[in-house]
C-alpha cells in the first residue's frame, strides 16, 4: 500500500468519524425532549412538608419545586408499602398484575417497564439509591442501588461489577454519585431520564451528621389522635403492631441503648456501629448520651414516657427529612449552573405516605389517609404553570404512563394508569377518574395489618377487610381523622350502596380477581 493509498484511507476515516460527531451533536440540538429528574424518596408523609401546610419542619427547597411547577393535593398509592409501590411505578400495573403484592417478592424483570421504553426512545436511563425490588434493575444504562434497605452510614451499593462500599452518609451519597452520573458519565448527545431513590427517611430513622442536633431546643407540636383508642373502627385498629408506645423498640428506633431489654435491638445496634468510622460515631455518641441519660434518669411511666418516645421519633425522622432537603437543593443547583434546569422535569414524591404520631402510630400499610395520601410535586419547566395546584384524584399508577407522554413515547395498552400530562397542562380531561382503588395483601407480616382493599371519592371511604369480614365507612368532609366508622349507620345507606358498587366496579375495571 503506497504512503498516498494510506493517506487517502485515514482521510476517509477522519471524515466518517466528524461526520458521526456531527450528526449526534446535530440530533442532539434537534432533541428537544425533554430531561426527567425523578427524585423519589421512601416514607416521606406530607405532615412534613411544608409545601403541604406542615406545622412541624420547613422543607424550602421541595417547596421551591411547588412554587416552580405543580402541587397534587390528591395523589394516592395503590398499595401502601416500599416494594409494591415501586413495582406500580415501574409497570404501570396494579401488584396483583405486576406480581409484587408485598414486601417478600420479588420483581419480574421480564416485564415491560418504563425504563426499558425509555431507553429504546433514545433516552439514557440511571438508577441511583434504593432500588428495593430483589430483582437486578433491568432498562438502565447505569445503576449503582442499595441492597435491600440498604445502610444510612458508609452504604454498600450493588453495582454491574459487583459490591461497592462508599464512605459518608447515604443521603449525600447517592446525591454525590448523582450529580458525578450527570457530569461526567452520561451520554450528554442524549436527554435522560434519572431516577434519585433515597433511602431516607425510612426507619430506623439514623441522622446524617450535620443534622444530629437539629431540634434540640424545641418540642414538636403531638398529632391529636397520639392517644387513640381504636374505639367506633373495625378490629384490625386494635390488634396492629406499629404503636409507637408498645413498638417501638429503645435500643433500635429510639438510640437508647442502655435502655429497657431490647435484645434484638441491641443486637441491631451493635451492628449499626460497626459502620460507623471512629468520627461519625463521635460525633454521634456527642449528640445521643447527654440526652439518653437524662431520659434514663427522669424514670418516666405511661403518657409522659409516650410523649417522651414520640419527641424521640418524630426529631430523628424530621433530622433526616433534612437531609433529603438539603439535597434536593445541591441537585437544583447543579441543574441551575449547568444550564439544565430550562429543559428538565424534576419530580419529586415517595412511596406511600406514612405515620407520624397519628393514631399513636408509625409505619404504614393502611388505607387510612396518613398512609394512602403520598407527596407529588411536579416541575416542568415552560408547561407547568409556577405555584399551580391540583386538586384531582392521581395515583403512582399515573407515574409511568406519565413519563413516558412526557417524552414523547408510546404508552402500551397494558398499562392501567393515565398520564398526568393533560393535568400538568392546567386542562382536566371531562372523563377524569373520580375514584380510586387501593389493596393491601401482607398479612401475616410485619406491623400485623389485615388485608383489605377499597375505594375513595373525593368526600368518602369504603375499606373492606375481607378475611375479617368487617368494613368500615368514612365521612372525610366530616371525619377527615377517620375516627368514626359510619358503616350499617341508616343515615348513610344510600351512599353505602353506592360505594360498595363503585368497589365492585373498579375490581372489575383493574381485572383484580385475588379476592374470590
Amino acid at each position: 500500500m503506497t504512503k498516498m493509498m494510506r493517506r487517502l484511507i485515514l482521510f476517509v476515516i477522519l471524515a466518517v468519524f466528524l461526520a458521526k460527531c456531527t450528526e449526534k451533536k446535530e440530533a442532539a440540538r434537534n432533541d428537544s425532549r425533554p430531561n426527567i429528574l425523578f427524585i423519589f424518596t421512601d416514607d416521606h408523609a406530607l405532615q412534613a412538608i411544608s409545601a403541604y401546610g406542615s406545622v412541624i419542619n420547613k422543607t424550602p427547597h421541595i417547596d421551591r419545586l411547588a412554587e416552580e411547577g405543580m402541587i397534587f393535593q390528591n395523589a394516592f398509592c395503590t398499595n401502601s408499602i416500599c416494594a409494591p409501590s415501586r413495582a406500580v411505578i415501574q409497570t404501570g400495573k396494579h401488584s396483583h398484575l405486576n406480581g409484587v403484592l408485598d414486601n417478600r417478592m420479588v420483581f419480574d424483570s421480564a416485564q415491560t417497564t418504563f425504563p426499558k421504553l425509555f431507553g429504546r426512545g433514545g433516552y439514557q436511563t440511571a438508577m441511583i439509591g434504593k432500588w428495593h425490588l430483589k430483582s437486578e434493575p433491568v432498562g438502565f444504562d447505569f445503576w449503582k442501588v442499595l441492597p435491600g434497605q440498604g445502610s444510612y452510614y458508609n452504604p454498600d451499593f450493588r453495582t454491574p461489577s459487583g459490591l461497592e462500599r462508599i464512605e459518608g452518609y447515604v443521603t449525600d451519597v447517592i446525591t454525590d454519585v448523582t450529580l458525578e452520573w450527570l457530569e461526567t458519565i452520561r451520554d450528554k448527545t442524549k436527554p435522560f431520564m434519572l431516577m434519585t431513590q433515597h433511602k431516607a427517611p425510612h426507619r430506623a430513622w439514623l441522622p446524617g451528621p450535620r443534622h444530629l442536633n437539629m431540634y434540640d431546643s424545641v418540642t414538636i407540636p403531638e398529632p391529636a389522635t397520639l392517644f387513640d383508642d381504636y374505639s367506633g373502627r373495625a378490629s384490625g385498629a386494635a390488634v396492629q403492631e406499629m404503636e409507637i408506645d408498645r413498638h417501638m423498640r429503645f435500643s433500635w428506633d429510639l438510640k437508647v441503648v442502655d435502655g429497657p431489654a431490647d435484645t434484638l435491638g441491641a443486637k441491631v445496634w451493635d451492628q449499626r456501629k460497626k459502620r460507623f468510622t471512629s468520627d461519625q460515631l463521635e460525633a454521634w455518641n456527642k449528640a445521643y448520651e447527654a440526652k439518653n441519660k437524662a431520659f434514663l434518669e427522669a424514670g418516666l411511666e405511661e403518657r409522659d414516657l409516650v410523649r417522651w418516645k414520640y419527641q424521640r421519633y418524630i426529631k430523628d425522622y424530621l433530622r433526616c427529612v433534612a437531609s433529603v432537603d438539603d439535597n434536593i437543593g445541591r441537585l437544583l443547583k447543579y441543574l441551575d449552573e449547568s444550564g439544565l434546569a430550562e429543559n428538565t422535569v424534576v419530580i419529586y414524591s415517595s412511596d406511600q405516605g406514612f405515620y407520624l404520631g397519628e393514631h399513636g402510630w408509625f409505619d404504614k400499610r393502611w388505607m387510612y389517609e396518613e398512609s394512602l395520601h403520598m407527596p407529588f410535586i411536579v416541575k416542568w419547566p415552560g408547561v407547568t404553570k409556577p405555584g399551580s395546584v391540583n386538586a384531582d384524584m392521581v395515583q403512582n399508577l399515573d407515574f409511568a404512563e406519565t413519563f413516558l407522554e412526557m417524552a414523547g413515547l408510546k404508552i402500551p395498552k397494558e398499562m392501567q394508569g393515565q398520564s398526568l400530562v393533560p393535568l400538568l397542562k392546567g386542562k382536566t380531561p371531562e372523563n377524569w377518574r373520580k375514584s380510586i382503588y387501593y389493596h393491601y395483601y401482607e398479612f401475616p407480616g410485619a406491623h400485623s395489618v389485615p388485608r383489605h382493599n377499597g375505594v375513595r371519592t373525593e368526600r368518602y371511604k369504603l375499606i373492606n377487610y375481607y378475611e375479617l369480614g368487617e368494613k368500615e365507612l368514612f365521612d372525610l368532609k366530616l371525619d377527615r381523622q377517620e375516627m368514626k366508622n359510619v358503616y350499617n349507620d341508616p343515615e348513610y345507606t344510600e351512599i353505602q350502596t353506592r360505594m360498595e358498587q363503585e368497589l365492585a366496579r373498579l375490581k372489575s375495571v383493574y381485572r383484580d380477581n385475588t379476592i374470590q
